[in-house]
């Protein structure tokens, strides 16, 4: 059956919600229950248990990252701290939506939805992961580098198709600023003045400094100012992948990076993962980390103790923390997927939320990491950890599906408007709530898992599958 055909089938959503509760039991109760139910379960603060040593040097290091990127983008000292000690106690990261401006759909809907499990814990601060490793343009006319205004495109940066197609929000060298130019003729209005009179009017190096500087300025006035907001991206994420590899002691260091079996170990079970049942959901588009050249993101391999790029075979850099700390240093390296989800919840144990596709390759990822560290029976602490771990990751990104523009009352909105929005949709069912499902049934990858697990390919008590948690 064609993927659009089965789209449109009215049964699709329930398939797709019957595969979801399949693979992640606990969701299924949630399903006829208020949204705000599933939204305070994801930001509960996880069970305790035992901390391994990894995990405390990790969880600290993560600290120390936020603290700095509190007062980089700004905020006072008091509310840094305020974010770090919530988020020591809450240990949940928003790792959803990518960098876009926060009227963009995609991103306002999630973080309403984060509002929502964290206002009905009390939490008065909050801290979103945003993947900056992305294509200015996703797909025609979508993407960070465009947005949506009165239901027209609108160029955000004025750059050319040429500018625009295969470079990621991480290029550079700029400058950047918010040119906001329309895509179609008599586009011009109030909106868009707007917007112009709301947005930065300096220049920015690379996009993503843009639309972060941008969101800052965005926030309170979408969302008030009762909750604090803090967003890092990749190049913060590269700054903490240095902090490991800095520290001679770091599991980061000693274990991923001079062990000379643990790396190999983990490329070759997710060779092994790609090759069988599970195929679709985590495989190599880079080892370890990104290449970015001439304003590109371009793939690397691991080969004998080199990182090499895969369509040239120059060597790019040794794979040792000298060589790969003055690459980070200077963003010609960026850190991959994989790395992220280490440094930001697998070492640090914290929660992570995301979107259709993170329930699956997550847990899937986590079992890659204990495969390798079983094959030599490294880290028992950690291993023990990981499959004792409290919901470890869930599905947290495009939960609530909403037609209505975020824009049309952007100048109108305040605070209590805010909270009241947040009231009328976390009384909505879960199931209503999240709409159509568009990003789940619209996926061939997701129509494909839901056929094996109907013809029993693969099942929730695949090995695979272990350490996806309860």
């Amino acid at each position: 059956m064609r993927v659009d055909e089965l789209a449109a089938d009215a049964d699709a959503k329930q398939a797709i919600l019957g595969s979801l509760a399949a693979l992640h039991p606990w969701t299924r109760p949630f399903q006829s229950r208020p949204v705000r139910d599933y939204a305070f379960r994801l930001f509960e603060t996880p069970a305790p248990g035992p901390v391994p040593e990894i995990r405390l040097r990790s969880f600290a290091k993560l600290l120390d990252l936020i603290k700095k990127a509190a007062r980089r983008n700004g905020l006072s000292t008091d509310t840094a701290a305020e974010i770090c000690r919530d988020f020591e106690k809450r240990r949940v990261l928003q790792t959803g939506p990518h960098l876009f401006l926060l009227m963009e759909p995609e991103a306002y809907y999630t973080h309403l939805f984060s509002l929502l499990g964290l206002s009905a814990h009390g939490c008065s601060t909050y801290v979103s992961y945003a993947v900056s490793t992305v294509s200015l343009v996703e797909k025609p006319r979508k993407g960070p580098g465009w947005l949506t205004v009165d239901g027209k495109p609108i160029n955000i940066f004025g750059l050319s198709r040429s500018r625009m197609i295969g470079y990621s929000l991480l290029t550079g060298p700029g400058p950047y600023r918010f040119e906001m130019v329309p895509a179609e003729p008599n586009a011009e209005g109030d909106a868009l003045a707007l917007l112009r009179s709301l947005l930065p009017k300096s220049q920015f190096e690379r996009p993503a400094h843009a639309i972060k500087a941008a969101n800052l300025t965005l926030w309170p006035k979408l969302f008030g100012s009762r909750i604090a907001f803090l967003q890092v991206d990749d190049e913060d994420i590269a700054d903490l992948v240095a902090d490991h590899l800095s520290d001679e002691d770091s599991w980061l260091r000693t274990r991923l990076i001079e062990d000379p079996k643990l790396a190999s170990n983990i490329l070759a079970e997710i060779d092994r993962l790609a090759a069988g049942p599970w195929s679709g959901w985590l495989a190599r588009g880079t080892d370890f980390f990104w290449l970015y050249e001439n304003g590109k993101r371009l793939p690397l391999r691991l080969r004998a103790g080199e990182l090499v790029q895969l369509a040239t075979e120059m060597k790019v850099a040794r794979f040792v923390a000298p060589d790969i700390l003055e690459r980070l240093a200077n963003r010609s390296l960026i850190p991959n997927l994989l790395l992220v989800f280490l440094v930001l919840s697998i070492l640090p144990g914290v929660r992570a939320l995301g979107g259709s596709h993170q329930p699956i390759y997550y847990p899937l990822m986590r079992y890659v990491l204990c495969r390798a560290l079983t094959a030599s029976n490294a880290d028992p602490d950690l291993r023990h950890a990981l499959a004792t771990d409290d919901l470890p990751g869930a599905w947290g990104h495009r939960v609530i599906e909403c037609e209505d523009d975020p824009f049309e009352s952007l100048c109108d909105r305040n605070c209590d408007e805010t909270s009241d929005m947040i009231e009328r949709i976390g009384n909505v069912s879960l199931l209503k709530a999240c709409g159509s499902m568009r990003s789940f049934v619209s996926d061939p990858s997701w129509l494909e898992l839901h056929r094996r697990l109907r013809d029993r390919a693969i099942a929730p008590t695949d090995a695979e599958w272990r350490l996806a948690a309860s």
